[in-house]
C-alpha cells in the first residue's frame, strides 16, 4: 500500500490500483479508483461549482499502515488491506464487505476471496465493477429515483440501474443512519440492498466513482446533495393550477375548442398540451399544417386567456423523416453494434436522435425552436426520453459518449438539457420548464418536471406512484407528478374508473403539478386520414377533460381544483424553497419529523411541505381511513376539527375528498 497524500486528496496506489479520495462539498467525500493510469476527470453528476467552505481535508498516515481523511464531520479511514470504513463523527457506520483471507486484519481473514471493489475485465475493453459493503441491521434506505412498487423503505430491494418507460434510476440513496450515497456512475447495472451486504454493480465501466455525505436530518443529506449536483431553478409563473391533456387532440381546432369550454365554465386553464403524432412524421419535429394551419395564431389565442400551451417532442426519427438522411450522415443517431440499424420500431422504421453528442442537441433544438417555439410554444413534453427501445437490450447500443452499457443513464439528462440550453439562450423572463419522462442525478438543475410515465390505470398502480414521487424528492427531483388516473384505461366509462380518476385527482392536488393526462380506451373512434403518416393518422382516446366523466365526478374535481388555486401561494413558496436547498414538495414524513420513529415507518401518507399532512385514498371502495398524527396540533381542512397530535386516528374519506390535515 503506497500512500500519496496531496494538499487536498489521499491518493492510495494499491497494487494495479489507483485510489483518490477528496473533499467534495459540505460534509463530503468523493471516492474514485480505476485500473488504468488515472481517472477520465468526468464530473458526471458532480457539476457543481465547489464553495470555499468545507473543503479542506484533514490527512494523516497512521503507525499501523492505515490512513485516513476527513472532510468536517465525515472521514474514511483505509487499513493496510485496503478496505474502506467510513465515520460520522468518530462512529462508524459503513464499511466494505471483505472476506479475503489475505485480509490483514483478523476479522477480515476470511477464505471466501470475496473483496469490497472488484473488476472483472471485458475482453478488448474497460470493466465490469462490483463494489460491496456490509449491511447495517435495521438501517433504512430512501431515494434512488422511481421504480414501479409499492415499497418506499427499500432495504431488501434489487433495484436495476437502468432507465425504462416509468422507470427513472437517480442513484442517490438516503440512509436513517445520517448519511446519504451517490453512485455517480451512469453505466447499466443493478444495485442490491441485501440483508447480508450491499452490492452496487456497473456492467461497464472506466472507473469506480462514488460520493458520501453525512448530516442529522435527510434535509441536511439533501441540502448537501444538491449542492454539488444542482437545484431546481425557479418555477415558472402561471403553471400551479390545471394542466389538461388526452391521447391525442388531434387538430388546432380540438384545443381551442376545449380552452373555450373552460373558459365558458369558469374554469382557470393554465396549460394545455398537445400530444405525439401531431407531426407529418417521427424526427421533423413540426406541425402538420393539414391540422395545424396556423400554431401561431392558436398560441396567441390561448395566451390572450391565460393558457400556456405544451408540445410532445420524441427523440426518435423515421428514417423517412426529412431529417433523417443529415442526422444520419453527420453520425447523429445512436447506433446498434449489429444486426439492424434500427432502435425504436412504434408507428414507424426509427432510430433515435444521439443527444449525448452537443451537435445533436444544438441540431434538435434548432429544428424545435424555427417549428414550435417561434410559433409562441410554451413548454416541450419530453416524451420517450429514456429512450424507449424496441428492446431494451442495452449491450446492442452505442451513443458518442461510450456504449451504452457505459453511459446510457445519462440520456434523459442530456435530453433535457438540449432545451434547457436552448430556452436559456432565448433568455427568458418567466423561468424554465420541461415535462420530461425520464431523469438521472442532476437532471432537476435543468428544470426537469418528471412524471411517472405510461402506468396502468388501477389502485395498484397509484399506491405505487405515492412510494415513488417520495423517493424521487428524496433522489434530488423535486419537480414530479402522475397521470392523473393513470394512463391506460380500457373503459373510460367504467364506474369504477371514475372512483380511482376522483381519488387519484384527489391526490394529484398534493403533487407539484396536476395534470389531466391518459390514453381513455376503448380505441373506438376512427382516425381523421387514411394514411400512414401525417396528424390525421392514428387513434385517439376518448375525452379527458373535468366534464367528461359526468356531474357528480365534474363537481368533486372543481371543487378540488378550487383547493388547489386555493394553495397557489403556499405552492409558489415551496417551490422557492426547492431552489434554495433542495427539499421536495411531497415528503416523507420523516423528512419533518426524523425524531418520531413511527414516522420513518409510514409510507402511505405524506406532508406537502411543511404545513399539510397528505393521507391518499389507495384503495376502491375505502371510505375511511387511519392517520398518524405526530406531536403538535392539527386541524382536519375538510371539516375543521382540530386534533392533538401523537396519535393514530380513524378520519372518513367520502368520494369528495380524502384526509388532509393542516398543521397549527
Amino acid at each position: 500500500m503506497q500512500y500519496f497524500p496531496t494538499d487536498n486528496a489521499l491518493i492510495i496506489r494499491h497494487r494495479t490500483e489507483l485510489l483518490r479520495i477528496e473533499p467534495w462539498g459540505t460534509n463530503a467525500l468523493r471516492v474514485r479508483a480505476t485500473q488504468y493510469m488515472d481517472f477520465t476527470g468526468r464530473k458526471r453528476a458532480l457539476t457543481e461549482p465547489l464553495t470555499a467552505g468545507g473543503q479542506t481535508a484533514e490527512i494523516s498516515i497512521l503507525p499501523d499502515g492505515s490512513a485516513e481523511i476527513k472532510n468536517g464531520r465525515l472521514c474514511i479511514r483505509i487499513n493496510p488491506g485496503g478496505v474502506l470504513s467510513f465515520f460520522r463523527d468518530g462512529r462508524l457506520f459503513l464499511r466494505e464487505y471483505y472476506r479475503n483471507y489475505f485480509g490483514t486484519e483478523s476479522a477480515e481473514s476470511r477464505c471466501l476471496k470475496i473483496v469490497g471493489r472488484e473488476y472483472k475485465p471485458i475482453i478488448g475493453g474497460d470493466y465490469t465493477l462490483t463494489v460491496r459493503f456490509e449491511s447495517r441491521d435495521g438501517e433504512k434506505l430512501f431515494g434512488m429515483g422511481q421504480y414501479q412498487q409499492p415499497y418506499l423503505d427499500l432495504k431488501g430491494c434489487i433495484l436495476e440501474l437502468a432507465q425504462r418507460n416509468s422507470q427513472v434510476s437517480v442513484p442517490f440513496a438516503v440512509s436513517s443512519l445520517g448519511y446519504g450515497f451517490l453512485w455517480n456512475n451512469p453505466a447499466v447495472g443493478k444495485v442490491s440492498f441485501g440483508k447480508n451486504y450491499t452490492e452496487w454493480r456497473a456492467e461497464a465501466t472506466k472507473e469506480l466513482d462514488y460520493w458520501v455525505t453525512v448530516g442529522d436530518t435527510p434535509r441536511e443529506l439533501i441540502l448537501n446533495y444538491t449542492a454539488v449536483t444542482g437545484r431546481a431553478p425557479a418555477m415558472p409563473d402561471g403553471l400551479l393550477g390545471l394542466w389538461q391533456s388526452k391521447l391525442r387532440y388531434r387538430t388546432q381546432e380540438e384545443v381551442l375548442s376545449v380552452a373555450k369550454k373552460y373558459r365558458e365554465l369558469g374554469i382557470p386553464l393554465d396549460v394545455i398540451v398537445i400530444d405525439f403524432f401531431h407531426w407529418t412524421r417521427q424526427g421533423d419535429w413540426q406541425f402538420d399544417p393539414e391540422y395545424w394551419p396556423d400554431p401561431k395564431a392558436m398560441c396567441d389565442t390561448l395566451h390572450a386567456q391565460g393558457t400556456k400551451v405544451a408540445v410532445s417532442v420524441w427523440p426518435s426519427v423515421d428514417r423517412k423523416s426529412k431529417n433523417f438522411e443529415e442526422l444520419f450522415s453527420r453520425g447523429l443517431l445512436i447506433r446498434t453494434e449489429r444486426g439492424s440499424l434500427q432502435t425504436y420500431d412504434y408507428q414507424g422504421d426509427c432510430l433515435e436522435i444521439d443527444v449525448t453528442n452537443p451537435k445533436a442537441r444544438e441540431f434538435l433544438w434548432e429544428i424545435c425552436k424555427k417549428n414550435y417555439y417561434d410559433y409562441g410554444i410554451d413548454l416541450f413534453w419530453l416524451d420517450n426520453s429514456e429512450p424507449d427501445y424496441a428492446v431494451y437490450d442495452f449491450d446492442n447500443y452505442r451513443y458518442a459518449a461510450g456504449c451504452a452499457l457505459e453511459v446510457s443513464n445519462l440520456y434523459p439528462k442530456l435530453y433535457t438539457r438540449a432545451f434547457y440550453d436552448g430556452l436559456t439562450a432565448q433568455k427568458p423572463q418567466n423561468g424554465i420548464l420541461n415535462l420530461v419522462r425520464c431523469g438521472w442525478a442532476g437532471s432537476q438543475k435543468y428544470g426537469a418536471l418528471i412524471w411517472s410515465g405510461d402506468i396502468p390505470s388501477t389502485f395498484e398502480a397509484l399506491r405505487d406512484q405515492l412510494c415513488a414521487g417520495l423517493n424521487m424528492g428524496l433522489a434530488g427531483i423535486p419537480w414530479w407528478t402522475t397521470d392523473i388516473g393513470g394512463f391506460m384505461t380500457d373503459n373510460a366509462g367504467n364506474p369504477a374508473f371514475r372512483e380511482l380518476l376522483l381519488r387519484w385527482f384527489e391526490f394529484a392536488v398534493f403533487c407539484p403539478i396536476l395534470r389531466m393526462h391518459g390514453d381513455r380506451g376503448p380505441h373506438d373512434i376512427a382516425p381523421l386520414s387514411d394514411k400512414e403518416w401525417g396528424g390525421g393518422y392514428l387513434f385517439t382516446g376518448h375525452d379527458n377533460e373535468l366534464w367528461s366523466y359526468g356531474e357528480e365526478a365534474f363537481s368533486i374535481m372543481k371543487k378540488q381544483l378550487n383547493l388547489r388555486l386555493s394553495l397557489k401561494p403556499y405552492l409558489a413558496k415551496l417551490f422557492e424553497e426547492s431552489r434554495q436547498n433542495g427539499s421536495p414538495l411531497m415528503r416523507t414524513m420523516f423528512y419533518e419529523f426524523p425524531e418520531d420513529k413511527i414516522c420513518w415507518e409510514l409510507s402511505d401518507q405524506y406532508m406537502f411541505g411543511p404545513d399539510y399532512l397528505v393521507a391518499p385514498i389507495l384503495h376502491a371502495g375505502e371510505f375511511a381511513r387511519d392517520i398518524y398524527l405526530p406531536s403538535g396540533n392539527w386541524k382536519n381542512i375538510n371539516d375543521g376539527t382540530v386534533l392533538t397530535g401523537a396519535q393514530t386516528v380513524r378520519c372518513a374519506a367520502p368520494l369528495e375528498s380524502i384526509p388532509v390535515f393542516q398543521k397549527l
